[in-house]
């Protein structure tokens, strides 16, 4: 399928990705912890035994600066912060698991960066095997970590698997030499052919690939022959993510110059180039720049509408609980949110604090052996956060269904917020032949698919407000 030009240039503007709702811009720069620690609890009483939850573990050290990478990151050569590290992620689980009243059962467990694999494989190990002590594994599980090329071994391979871990994503994002320079990202494709092979040898079932258009001194040329090496691998689903310039927070984006950066034209003509060459090598767009063969989970998911979307991405597990660990880390309780320490400094004093609250807590115990209320017994590195609304969830809940199945159905008690702010919007996708739409609900087209993004634009009651008010945009454009 070819997309109209016009349409890429007319919706080529700042719109988030929708990994939650309210999106972060809008959270609060301080959070209750109390108040979250209840919410946490009841969220987990409720979805423990029904579906399990899910965790995302920050790992954020990498040995070298991307400079594309708008990641929490901390860049050093130096492996003896390995231990401190793990061991900060372990004292905050299991400040976690004070709170619950039960084993929790794990469904959905992913190691992110930074770059995971910057960990031996034994200290890897050592926290997996942490955060399983006293635990259920769901007979559903889906364990995925993300791994640098260039860094991911045979061993560590081999230790994931032998702990469950299934899926692994590894960063390609251009295979030209020019363009790794500029991003100081050399990656010989060499390496991506080596850890590809080593992990379908140990046992991995699925591959994915993450590829990035935008990039500084990209060509079309170029990022064909990209895509095209990197499909003669058939990685199980591909990310192809447009380039986010956001210099304003990534520093590291300062460091190259933006005249190498792809026009808006060319820009459009990289993402057309990589779809079709997906396209035309037999994978289907999922959405929000996903691609997944026939035979991938995704592609199954996708098919019998049970996608989910969370701060992961795509995923195919539902919980209804995502406890994100580690600095910077987000946690998703269904009806609020909350981030922790942005630095290490910050995490790690927390963390220390939260110790020594404890040891008090037990050296003046009653001999009687009561317990102190849990939120006297528990401090959390949550620093940021939200409590959605009535208003909130119900307008998250129809950006998550049309990311997710492509449709909703409209409740009537909320026509007079549809009629003011989202009926506008939905008029104008429909004049362009990306959605069909009327009062009970909306349907996405087969063109509308690419553009998701810019669909669920007209249920964030957050953004339009905003708009309305003409302030600066919060976002990196659409394509």
């Amino acid at each position: 399928m070819t997309i109209d030009p016009a349409l890429l240039i007319k919706y080529n503007v700042p719109v988030p990705r929708y990994t939650s709702y309210p999106t972060v811009p809008f959270w609060n720069e301080q959070i209750d912890p109390l108040q979250w620690t209840t919410v946490f609890q009841q969220q987990f009483q409720a979805e423990n035994q029904r579906r399990g939850i899910s965790l995302y573990i920050h790992l954020p050290f990498c040995e070298s600066l991307c400079t594309y990478c708008g990641c929490n990151k901390k860049i050093t050569t130096n492996h003896n912060v390995e231990p401190e590290y793990l061991q900060a992620v372990i004292t905050e689980w299991r400040q976690y698991r004070r709170l619950m009243n039960e084993p929790p059962v794990i469904r959905e467990l992913h190691l992110g960066g930074g770059t995971p694999t910057f960990f031996s494989p034994a200290h890897l190990g050592q926290l997996i095997d942490a955060i399983f002590t006293d635990a259920v594994i769901h007979p559903d599980h889906e364990f995925s970590i993300e791994g640098h090329p260039n860094n991911t071994t045979q061993q560590h391979l081999e230790a994931l698997y032998s702990l469950g871990f299934r899926r692994v994503s590894f960063g390609v994002q251009d295979n030209d030499p020019r363009v790794q320079r500029v991003i100081n990202r050399i990656q010989p494709f060499e390496n991506v052919q080596r850890v590809t092979e080593q992990a379908r040898a140990t046992g991995f079932t699925a591959v994915n690939f993450d590829l990035i258009y935008g990039l500084p001194l990209q060509t079309t040329s170029s990022i064909e022959n990209s895509i095209l090496q990197s499909l003669q691998l058939q990685p199980d689903r591909v990310a192809f993510y447009s380039y986010a310039h956001v210099p304003w927070t990534s520093r590291g984006q300062r460091l190259f110059d933006e005249n190498d950066l792809p026009g808006a034209a060319l820009k459009m003509a990289l993402y057309q180039a990589g779809r079709n060459l997906f396209a035309d090598h037999g994978y289907t767009d999922i959405g929000m720049d996903h691609f997944a063969l026939p035979g991938d989970a995704l592609h199954h998911a996708w098919q019998q509408g049970t996608l989910h979307r969370n701060f992961m991405g795509y995923t195919t597990q539902h919980s209804g609980l995502l406890l994100g660990l580690g600095v910077s880390a987000i946690s998703d309780a269904g009806i609020a949110f909350a981030q922790n320490h942005k630095t290490l400094h910050d995490y790690y004093k927390s963390l220390a604090a939260s110790a020594a609250s404890h040891t008090a807590a037990v050296g003046h115990s009653p001999e009687n052996g009561s317990r102190f209320p849990l939120h006297e017994q528990v401090s959390l590195p949550v620093v940021k956060g939200y409590f959605l609304s009535k208003e909130d969830a119900a307008f998250r809940a129809y950006i998550m269904e049309v990311i997710c199945q492509g449709a909703t159905t409209f409740q009537p008690e909320h026509l007079p917020l549809l009629q003011q702010y989202t009926f506008p919007e939905l008029a104008q996708l429909e004049a362009d032949k990306l959605i069909t739409w009327n009062e009970h609900g909306l349907q996405v087209t087969a063109v509308g698919r690419h553009f998701l993004r810019n669909i669920c634009k007209a249920f964030d009651l957050h953004l339009l407000r905003r708009e309305a008010g003409s302030e600066k945009p919060l976002f990196s454009k659409a394509i």
